[in-house]
């Protein structure tokens, strides 16, 4: 069975569109490939009220893991870990843990140079400054640890939103427990492409082979004309297939059925299928 796993992404910087969400997009493929399933992606702003009814909105539905990326470095805008001490009813103080990396990462920038005297600063403990039973995750990237905290059976997972620090305390830290819970189950996804047919003609034929091929999810994508490089260049609608079981072959075996099925019904229809 997949795991029931949620993303809550953190900043102002993402509703008002100044920058792309490449980490939901990073974290979603990257937890669907570990076995997971990513049941909702939430953004909110840096707002300790907002932080915590939405943390709270999330633990009610009893996802597996909850992933959170911003807001958890020095500056007065980082509020996550604030609002994740409110959202779980606990008081806020120094891990000692936690500090003792941060201390560590100054020590390691006053070595190289980068620094010229180390000042354990407020901004820089704040850093450290846990919801009480969280544990720290070490950041091989950046200053600022992620964390990790257990409750209601949810698997609380806090990342910084810097996407290097973000990928790399996920594949350091996050990866494996995600790849341990999905046990043998992975995901699997293959797609083709089809020409010279609508997406309303390909509606019925996808639901028919989806019909058929119960453990096979079928998905239209369609590209506009600012997609083409060349006319005529792209397939103009790419069908996705895509399954979770727990053997390679057996996954070869479903979505080659249902990719050789909805290929001939589109040949049938008048169309054209082209695999790349």
């Amino acid at each position: 069975m997949a795991t029931p796993t949620e993303i809550m992404c953190v900043g102002n910087e993402l509703l008002i569109g100044k920058t792309l969400n490449t980490n939901a997009h990073w974290l979603a493929k990257r937890a669907t490939s570990l076995g997971a399933m990513v049941k909702r992606i939430t953004v909110v702003g840096d707002n300790v009220d907002e932080i915590a009814a939405a943390l709270q909105e999330a633990l009610k539905r009893k996802p597996k893991f909850l992933i959170m990326t911003g807001g958890l470095g020095p500056t007065f805008d980082d509020k996550t870990s604030e609002g994740i001490a409110k959202g779980l009813r606990r008081k806020l103080k120094v891990n000692q843990k936690a500090l003792s990396m941060v201390k560590k990462k100054y020590e390691a920038y006053l070595a190289a140079g980068k620094m010229e005297r180390i000042e354990m600063t407020p901004s820089r403990i704040k850093m450290a400054t846990f919801p009480e039973g969280a544990e720290p995750l070490h950041n091989p990237v950046g200053t600022a640890p992620g964390m990790r905290a257990k409750t209601m059976g949810t698997l609380l997972i806090a990342l910084p939103g810097v996407p290097p620090e973000m990928e790399a305390i996920f594949d350091e830290s996050v990866a494996g427990m995600l790849e341990k819970e999905a046990g043998k189950v992975s995901f699997y996804e293959a797609s083709t492409y089809a020409n010279h047919i609508m997406e309303s003609s390909l509606a019925p034929l996808i639901d028919k082979v989806m019909h058929d091929n119960p453990h096979v999810y079928v998905k239209s994508h369609v590209y506009t004309k600012s997609d083409f490089q060349t006319e005529g260049q792209k397939p103009h609608i790419e069908l996705h297939f895509s399954t979770r079981v727990s053997n390679p072959k057996t996954a070869k075996s479903l979505l080659k059925n249902a990719m050789d099925q909805l290929s001939e019904l589109v040949r049938k229809n008048g169309g054209k299928t082209e695999t790349r």
